[in-house]
């Protein structure tokens, strides 16, 4: 780090001296933990203009590379992709115009912000720099504590658009297998809504599962197999997506779904039981395209309750899900539920008590309840 005086004109008259004595001036303040993991490049063939900005910038917690000519910049650029470009204009074998212009065009680069320095001061030179990309743009002479400053800022416009960034991509990653394309656009529409951690709700869990797949198994060759299973899932999980439920898992022939989560719904319970119902509409669709020994029917459980909705499982391989007594109560009526049945408890019962036409069965014994629960089929929707 340069510890003696340096002075120029080029920047306005002002100077720099022994740092050590204000080593939390000029916008020292900010965030240090965000400062420090900064790393900013400088662009510039003038040595003494380098080595002044390396250590008033260094002195603010960044990490600092540099280049001397345009063709350095520019491979130093994309090599090492700063959060931040000071970049010169008039630099031999390229100049600040066209590395900008080349780092803007790339997509691994085009987000570094560039701050463009230069003594060409007239309108045009700076419209052309601001048109090509650069975030900014300061005519030498200019004030380093402003330098520092707008440096500063631009940095924390960076952060920000890299944590939205960062919450798009782990909303992709967490949802676009598992919900519609329409969903997935919402919820990129709006992160700061969707809690990836632990969360207890009240959600509808929604579990179809078919009948007699297994003796089905034994008969075909496997690759037959996995083309009818598939195409029996699709025809499951179809009306699950359009109705915006969250495809929770695949078992085998099964498929567990979530309503009212990461998006909350109104009418998730309506929105499942529709699902549920367009799901035996599907199959039946689907059955026309098949051999009449292999035509299955499938049985579908409702629940609704509270349970704990997040990511589970490890850093590489996590899986969204729901945790609770809900959980276990829409499998046992999925369980219990002929083919061609959509079976729901009574508190999804509650819910849609005037939108659907039930008929009440024998209460079921689940495990882990000392009361035998309330179930109906819903045989359909009331006009």
């Amino acid at each position: 780090m340069v510890r003696s005086s340096i002075r120029s004109s080029q920047w306005g008259g002002n100077e720099l001296t022994k740092r050590e004595e204000e080593p939390h001036s000029w916008g020292a303040s900010v965030e240090r933990w965000q400062v420090q993991k900064a790393k900013v490049m400088i662009a510039d063939d003038s040595f003494e203009s380098v080595e002044l900005l390396r250590a008033l910038l260094s002195d603010q917690g960044y990490e600092i590379v540099v280049a001397f000519d345009g063709e350095e910049a520019l491979a130093k650029a994309r090599e090492e992709t700063p959060d931040l470009l000071l970049l010169d204009i008039m630099m031999p074998k390229m100049d600040g115009y066209e590395v900008c212009r080349r780092l803007k065009a790339d997509p691994h680069t085009a987000r570094i912000p560039i701050l463009m320095l230069s003594a060409r001061g007239a309108i045009p030179d700076r419209v052309k720099g601001l048109d090509l990309g650069a975030e900014d743009y300061f005519t030498k002479p200019f004030n380093l504590k402003e330098l520092v400053a707008r440096v500063q800022a631009r940095l924390r416009a960076k952060h920000r658009e890299d944590d939205l960034l960062d919450t798009e991509r782990r909303v992709r990653d967490t949802f676009q297998r598992y919900v519609s394309t329409r969903v997935v656009e919402k919820l990129l529409r709006n992160p700061e809504r969707v809690e990836l951690g632990g969360v207890e709700q009240e959600v509808t869990i929604l579990f179809a599962d078919l009948r007699g797949f297994t003796a089905l198994a034994e008969h075909l060759p496997p690759e037959r197999l996995i083309g009818v299973l598939n195409g029996y899932l699709t025809a499951g999980a179809q009306p699950i997506l359009e109705h915006d439920g969250t495809i929770n898992q695949y078992a085998g022939d099964e498929i567990m779904a979530i309503f009212n989560a990461p998006l909350r719904q109104d009418d998730h319970v309506l929105r499942a039981v529709k699902a549920g119902l367009a799901i035996h509409q599907r199959l039946r669709t689907y059955h026309a395209t098949l051999e009449p020994e292999l035509r299955l029917n499938c049985g579908v459980g409702i629940g609704t309750g509270q349970a704990v909705v997040g990511n589970v499982g490890t850093p590489q391989i996590m899986n969204y899900t729901a945790v609770g007594d809900v959980v276990n109560l829409a499998k046992r009526l999925e369980e219990s539920a002929q083919g061609g049945q959509v079976l729901i408890g009574a508190n999804s019962y509650q819910h849609v008590r005037d939108l659907v036409v039930v008929r009440s069965l024998p209460p079921l014994t689940v495990k882990g309840r000392e009361e035998p629960v309330a179930v109906y089929e819903v045989l359909g929707l009331k006009t």
